[in-house]
């Protein structure tokens, strides 16, 4: 029998399935507007960012774009080269690579792998970065210099874009010193500016990085000789690798300095101070003030601080305890001895208290104000005038002289002569020296000047301080007439200072003069010092470090030696030349007496030799050429051409430093 309508769970089943078919249909539309949201959204960020690229900001990414495109390069600036009076070089420069890091693509994580590439500690490798990071980004970190072969081509083979991109090379002009440490405190070196010295106001227009003269000539006159960096701009493919060169601004070099100084004296008093030895040497032209030689021991070596110095090398300099960063020439300040005595005789002179008749008699030493002072002789000198006393350096005589004149007479022509200040030479750090008086005392320690310290100061001693510059300046004043003129460096227009003068008799300044002239040549404590045909003066000095009344039985006593000193001129008259050299722990003057000897040798026969090369023509009268008179010489050998430009008839040979 059949039903006209189906059954109701038939209805039921098509009702399901109409409610899953209206379930399937809004949850297809709900997907279909949430995609179409994020549709949107996604064109409404796209039309932004094209906003910002196309219309609001569309210089700023471009220059992004153009920067993964093109490269700036800085070009360092070599610095200006050092030369000596006859345009010598000195200090010059060679080529080298430095590694950079280019701060635009620079990743932190690269740095430890760069750090062992190199061979830097990682954690100055960080700190050196962190330096950088308040200034502009442009500005690329020099990480190492002077590349060995092997860390060019670490770099070469690790500065694409896939592994280190801020990695790069660049090329660098590096100083070049002298070896073995020629010249080492008169010319300084060079280094990277310090945090401190960037706080400075000498150094307020460097920058983090920058290589700067930190000793010597190189900071004294740094702004000459520091040049102005220069850039080039490179397009670079993906690879990085320079494609074209689009803009290129040339590096300036810096300016050369030439010097006094003669490289063949200074050589020559490089080897006559000893290398194991404590001491200077400073030689002076007296009528310019020019420095012809400045030599300090133990000496170091300059080119140790091209780049940055390793800190264990640095250590074993500050720890040395014979202090070779000091320069003795100008920063020393020790007691002079017996070479004050000129002073003391042109101040005994010039006050009136050495008047013609004024002898001494020496048995050996004698009394002041219940104390024995002793003479360097202990069988005495007999009586002796100015002359002998200067000549046999008596102490007795000086002690008499000196307890006449009283320690602030004594002051005033010791300040006279430009002791107690510092010359002015052109170098940094000079010391001031110490000449003690009345007021003096009184201000420094709160108490009043005894008679009986005049004693010790008469002949060098007590509290009296000088560097060997400034003896160099008073001895080479004298001589000259009563002419002090300040000491310096660089031949420059506009270096040259105004003398110190003063009226001193012409007689007196003579007497001084004869007395320094038989030191040497009549039978006076310095014989060894006498050269055939130049009439050498001088005077040797003898400076205790302590009372050996004091040191007698101690064991310091054994190893503390007395300075030997000794200061000489030549030629007698119109001197040309002043030399002061000082040996500490030397025991006696006479050890200082040789290298002064050999110097003042070196510049005549300098001298003499330039007069034979460069003997004019007379109208008239045939020229012999000097080539002439040398001898011939086996094939192979040294041609006398050759000969004479060794010799420098141009005065321009450039030294080739090993």
């Amino acid at each position: 029998m059949l039903h006209p309508f189906p059954p109701e769970t038939e209805i039921e089943k098509q009702r399901q399935q109409q409610s899953r078919f209206r379930d399937d249909v809004s949850k297809a539309a709900g997907k279909i507007a949430f995609l179409q949201y994020i549709a949107v959204g996604v064109f409404l960020f796209l039309i932004s960012g094209f906003w910002r690229l196309q219309i609001e900001s569309p210089e700023l990414y471009s220059q992004a774009a153009e920067r993964n495109r093109i490269k700036s390069i800085p070009i360092l600036a070599p610095r200006g080269k050092i030369l000596d009076r006859d345009g010598r070089v000195i200090v010059d420069n060679h080529s080298s690579f430095s590694a950079i890091l280019s701060r635009d693509n620079l990743k932190e994580e690269h740095l430890r792998p760069i750090a062992d590439g190199l061979g830097l500690d990682y954690g100055d490798l960080i700190a050196r970065v962190r330096r950088f990071r308040k200034r502009p980004t442009y500005e690329s970190i020099v990480i190492k210099q002077e590349l060995s072969p092997g860390e060019i081509a670490f770099v070469e083979s690790h500065r694409d874009p896939s592994t280190f991109p801020e990695l790069e090379l660049i090329h660098a002009q590096r100083r070049l010193y002298p070896k073995d440490g020629l010249g080492a405190h008169m010319i300084g070196y060079v280094g990277e500016v310090s945090e401190n010295e960037l706080n400075s106001a000498e150094f307020i227009d460097y920058e983090p990085g920058d290589v700067v003269g930190k000793q010597g000539l190189e900071r004294q006159y740094n702004t000459q000789l520091i040049g102005v960096d220069g850039k080039r701009q490179v397009v670079v493919d993906k690879l990085g690798i320079p494609r074209q060169v689009i803009g290129d601004k040339p590096a300036v070099p810096g300016q050369n300095l030439q010097l006094s100084i003669d490289l063949d004296i200074q050589a020559v008093a490089e080897l006559a101070l000893s290398e194991n030895s404590r001491g200077a040497l400073v030689a002076l032209d007296p009528r310019t003030g020019e420095v012809l030689a400045m030599v300090s021991r133990p000496a170091y070596d300059p080119n140790r601080f091209t780049g940055r110095i390793r800190t264990k090398d640095w250590k074993e300099i500050l720890d040395n305890p014979d202090k070779p960063m000091l320069n003795r020439a100008v920063q020393s300040r020790l007691a002079p001895g017996s070479t004050f005595k000129p002073i003391m005789a042109l101040a005994g002179l010039e006050s009136g208290a050495l008047t013609p008749d004024f002898r001494a008699h020496c048995s050996g030493g004698a009394n002041y104000y219940g104390r024995s002072f002793a003479c360097h002789k202990k069988a005495g000198h007999g009586t002796v005038d100015l002359n002998r006393a200067i000549a046999l350096s008596c102490d007795v005589f000086f002690y008499a002289l000196g307890n006449k004149m009283g320690i602030d007479t004594i002051a005033k022509y010791a300040e006279m002569s430009g002791l107690g200040s510092r010359t002015g030479v052109d170098l940094p750090h000079e010391a001031e020296g110490l000449v003690p008086s009345t007021k003096w005392k009184m201000r420094a320690y709160r108490q009043k000047w005894y008679a009986g310290e005049t004693i010790s100061v008469a002949i060098g001693q007590g509290a009296l301080e000088v560097s060997p510059i400034q003896l160099a300046r008073a001895i080479g004043g004298i001589a000259s007439g009563g002419i002090w003129q300040v000491p310096h460096l660089v031949m420059e227009e506009g270096n040259h200072r105004e003398a110190l003068k003063h009226d001193v008799k012409a007689e007196n300044v003579l007497q001084v003069i004869d007395g320094m002239y038989n030191v040497v040549n009549g039978g006076g404590t310095a014989p060894m010092a006498r050269l055939p045909g130049i009439e050498l003066c001088g005077k040797t000095g003898t400076a205790q470090l302590a009372s050996n009344e004091l040191l007698k039985g101690t064991a310091i006593g054994k190893t503390m030696k007395d300075n030997g000193w000794f200061v000489g001129f030549a030629p007698r008259i119109n001197p040309e030349i002043v030399v002061v050299a000082i040996v500490e722990a030397g025991l006696h003057g006479t050890t200082a007496s040789l290298p002064v000897r050999d110097v003042v040798k070196a510049y005549f026969d300098k001298k003499a030799r330039n007069a034979l090369i460069q003997k004019p023509n007379l109208a008239g009268v045939p020229t012999l050429d000097p080539r002439a008179f040398l001898p011939r010489l086996p094939s192979g050998a040294e041609t006398p051409s050759a000969v004479i430009a060794r010799l420098g008839e141009h005065g321009t040979e450039r030294v080739q430093w090993p």
